[in-house]
């Protein structure tokens, strides 16, 4: 009789089929083009620590299961993420280490997006990713972003 080792090695499962769904980009979507649109929009962590808190995934996993159904039942679901990288709490945190706020929020952002958000699994659309640190993501003028009201649209949607 053979006898067969069929342990369930869960790191493995994880980076096969995240590096599946990054190759097929199953979770892009095709905002200009899709028929049946669903945009899943999450709360845009603030990078101002070490990590992401468990608040956070709770938050993600429960709107990314929510966008799974809604994918199950034929809508093209458009689920962005981002970073929402201004004020106090990125400062302070700048501070308290004594690194510049705008190295500190880049590996931040880079440590929440490679090392948490995409080992989550959740269904993230990467290709829309938006830093409100980065300069294209806000205004250059001194009109209110208040009195444009797609400005999000425009700009997760690029």
């Amino acid at each position: 009789m053979t006898t067969h080792d069929y342990r369930y090695d869960p790191p493995a499962v994880e980076r096969h089929w995240q590096a599946e769904w990054q190759r097929t980009a199953l979770y892009q979507t095709d905002v200009a083009q899709t028929e049946r649109p669903f945009y899943n929009l999450m709360m845009f962590p603030y990078p101002s620590a070490e990590g992401l808190h468990v608040g956070n995934l709770y938050a993600f996993t429960g709107s990314d299961i929510y966008g799974r159904f809604t994918a199950m039942r034929g809508q093209d679901v458009f689920e962005p993420m981002g970073f929402d990288a201004f004020g106090i709490h990125s400062e302070n945190f700048a501070i308290q280490l004594g690194i510049h706020p705008r190295v500190l929020t880049a590996q931040n952002v880079e440590r929440f997006r490679e090392t948490q958000l995409k080992r989550s699994g959740c269904r993230i659309d990467w290709s829309h990713e938006v830093d409100t640190t980065d300069p294209r993501c806000y205004p250059l003028d001194p009109e209110p972003i208040s009195q444009e009201p797609d400005w999000a649209t425009a700009h997760l949607g690029r």
